[in-house]
């Protein structure tokens, strides 16, 4: 399929949109559409008389043939974001109309929705918000309610960023087995074996450098995340003293919370938990994705329903009083039926926190590689109806939405939310959603994003991906983070 985009920049756009009602099929952006060669187009064109934008669409898609068209007169100062919002929304209900299909998020297809809608709280009030996304984005009246609680919920945490304030993030790129719905930059430890200590040594270092670097600046530590990858494919020995290295580098008597994610249960053990415990890591997250035991072994787990459970119950005697447990809805073999009995297990166990992600496939990962497509049934698919189930029972079993966001290739075009009990809020992932202030990030795969207080600029220092990469150029590494100096130097 060919969309042309005659007489304006919103190519970036009217892709990701047609990619809501064709997820799988291959798509080509173009200029002007002067010579058609194709059966399957699309054109979005523009025009400017004065004042005056006239904004159109057409389908040709094999035999069927449609068009829409509308005439606006937008504001000088929205004059460019009105132009696009109407080109989504002429597109849009062609391709509904086409499909059958409505999209719950309506023509939104950026990742951060609950950045969007508390922007038009500030500008205009809650019930403004409200009324924007259901009648001029298109949002379902059930996301856009979904959208104005979990604001409310971010909106405290964020009150807690101040100007100095940085979050911290840390990559233990290693795992236990890939999993197949996975493109995260991370190794199996059968494979990378030998290349785990050098890192782990190297990792330290730049910590270390990194530390020095946020004493001189006088930055305010907010959160610490340990992630990955899985941070337990690490011994207990090597926890002990990463923790211990973010202790002895970085004040961290006023950070509100300090997570380590213990993800996969075959990885952990009482051992490795009682140092992450000493260390005075608050909040553990033990990620069981699903309890079937048929779906895990689908999905290239090599654990069971029974360790999970068992990995969870030790954890708690141990002594943490947060965990997080993340669940996926849309997992292939799963069922509706299967989730729920997940979700309601799960509900039991009562911790303080449950993430509910919808499968989204990447183009690398090993089920899109061997042909596994995404559903793209929306509110009739099979993972819609497993989030529903979800958001009510975790409702009537007192958990509220504190963050959500969105990714491309989500199953039905849906969603990512945070639940979690009163006071246990995981506000890391807040502040790294919301982009509220910098993240300084250390290890492979890691991104420091760099933000001026006050705005919506951010800059950003890359590391390499690759644990080898990483050990090969660590020298570049440190040199990279001298440009964290250099930017905060540049604001005073």
């Amino acid at each position: 399929m060919t969309i042309y985009t005659e007489n304006h920049p919103y190519h970036y756009e009217m892709e990701n949109l047609v990619r809501l009602f064709f997820p799988n099929e291959k798509i080509t952006v173009t200029g002007e559409s002067n010579e058609i060669n194709d059966t399957r187009y699309i054109i979005t064109a523009l025009k400017e008389n004065g004042e005056k934008l006239n904004i159109s669409a057409e389908l040709h898609l094999d035999d069927y043939i449609s068009s829409n068209s509308v005439d606006i007169t937008p504001s000088e100062n929205d004059r460019e974001k009105e132009a696009e919002r109407e080109m989504a929304v002429v597109l849009y209900k062609l391709l509904s109309e086409y499909t059958g299909k409505i999209q719950p998020w309506g023509i939104l297809t950026g990742v951060r929705p609950i950045k969007l809608f508390r922007s038009l709280c500030e500008k205009n009030g809650k019930e403004y918000a409200e009324e924007y996304f259901m009648e001029k984005l298109l949002v379902s009246k059930e996301k856009t309610l979904l959208s104005s609680v979990t604001e409310q919920y971010e909106r405290k945490i964020l009150s807690y960023s101040r100007n100095d304030s940085f979050s911290l993030y840390i990559s233990i790129p290693f795992c236990p087995s890939r999993c197949s719905y996975c493109s995260f930059v991370s190794q199996t430890i059968e494979k990378a074996q030998k290349l785990v200590q050098p890192y782990f040594e190297l990792l330290c270092r730049e910590i270390e450098y990194t530390g020095r670097i946020v004493k001189e600046l006088g930055l305010h530590l907010e959160s610490v995340y340990i992630g990955g990858g899985t941070p337990t494919t690490l011994s207990a020995l090597q926890l002990s003293e990463l923790i211990e290295k973010l202790r002895s580098c970085f004040d961290i008597s006023e950070c509100r919370e300090f997570t380590v994610e213990a993800g996969r249960p075959d990885t952990i053990d009482e051992e490795k938990l009682l140092a992450i415990r000493n260390g005075g890591v608050d909040r553990i997250s033990i990620n069981p994705q699903t309890l079937n035991d048929s779906v895990l072994e689908v999905i290239g787990r090599k654990h069971n329903s029974s360790q999970i459970l068992q990995a969870y119950s030790l954890a708690r005697d141990i002594g943490f009083t947060h965990i997080n447990m993340d669940l996926i809805a849309g997992l292939p073999t799963d069922t509706v039926d299967s989730f729920r009995s997940t979700i309601d297990r799960i509900c039991e166990l009562y911790p303080e926190s449950i993430t509910v992600h919808t499968l989204a496939l990447k183009r690398s990962s090993r089920m899109t590689l061997q042909g596994k497509n995404v559903d793209a049934d929306n509110e009739n698919c099979s993972a819609a109806a497993m989030l529903r189930y979800g958001e009510k029972k975790l409702t009537e079993c007192g958990y509220h939405p504190y963050y959500l966001y969105r990714q491309s290739r989500m199953e039905g075009n849906l969603e990512n939310v945070g639940w979690s009990r009163d006071g246990f809020d995981g506000i890391y992932n807040v502040f790294v959603m919301d982009e509220t202030h910098t993240i300084i990030g250390c290890g492979a795969g890691a991104v420091t994003k760099l933000k001026v207080p006050g705005s919506t600029s951010l800059s950003r220092i890359f590391n390499y991906k690759y644990p080898y990469e990483y050990i090969n150029g660590f020298d570049e590494m440190l040199k990279r983070k001298d440009q964290v100096k250099q930017f905060y130097d540049e604001l005073s």
